[in-house]
């Protein structure tokens, strides 16, 4: 355990935990992206989720929650470790120049935690107002008309939009300083995995982006 108290330790499980909230977004993508099938697609999508047994569904939170927090908290105490001069290095050091998203992390990640309390607030526990919560023709909870009545206006889709920057963002640094933890990264790879991290980034951010505007400018339509 005191292994976790150390600077590469602090990274490693930064990385860890980073990797499987990529790998989160990538499905929650897929899943979201049912929408542009029309109301039919995302509400399948969304009964399937229900119809799981509920304890299942639990600890699958709970998980995602632990390792959130996790990464949350080790960031912040990187960011104070770092900003104190004490010395924080990787498995593998590799030459970097300093971006706006790498001298941002922490508060990239900040914003995204408020935004994922929103989120939670606004589609898990319905929680804001101005959402339409009705059923469908087959009695089952209308997702799709939840999410097109949060998305038609400028100020719904904009919030959304913004905070995929900001995960755009957040992403492009965050999944270069993965692989430079686990020691994949080098004066040789760095240049790829630097161009693969920002592809990755660049996806999730364009798919996530587009079922808000697609909405908001009358593209998908009910």
């Amino acid at each position: 355990m005191e292994f976790l108290n150390t600077s590469i330790g602090r990274k490693i499980v930064m990385a860890v935990t980073g990797l499987c909230m990529v790998l989160f977004a990538v499905v929650h993508l897929i899943g979201n992206s049912t929408i542009f099938v029309g109301p039919s697609g995302i509400n399948a999508y969304a009964e399937h989720l229900h119809s799981m047994p509920l304890p299942i569904i639990m600890v699958f939170r709970a998980i995602m929650l632990a390792l959130f927090v996790v990464h949350v908290v080790y960031g912040i105490q990187l960011t104070i470790e770092n900003r104190g001069g004490r010395p924080s290095d990787y498995a593998v050091k590799a030459t970097r120049k300093a971006t706006f998203a790498s001298e941002n992390m922490i508060w990239t990640g900040l914003l995204l935690f408020v935004f994922i309390v929103y989120h939670l607030l606004h589609f898990t526990f319905r929680a804001t107002p101005g959402l339409t919560l009705v059923n469908d023709a087959a009695g089952h909870f209308n997702v799709f008309a939840m999410v097109a009545s949060s998305f038609s206006s400028i100020a719904g889709a904009g919030i959304y939009a913004v905070a995929m920057v900001v995960l755009f963002m957040h992403l492009y640094h965050g999944i270069q300083s993965l692989f430079q933890t686990f020691g994949l990264a080098n004066g040789n790879t760095l240049p790829t995995i630097t161009k693969a991290g920002a592809l990755v980034a660049l996806v999730l951010f364009a798919g996530f982006v587009a079922i808000p505007l697609s909405i908001l400018f009358g593209i998908i339509k009910g």
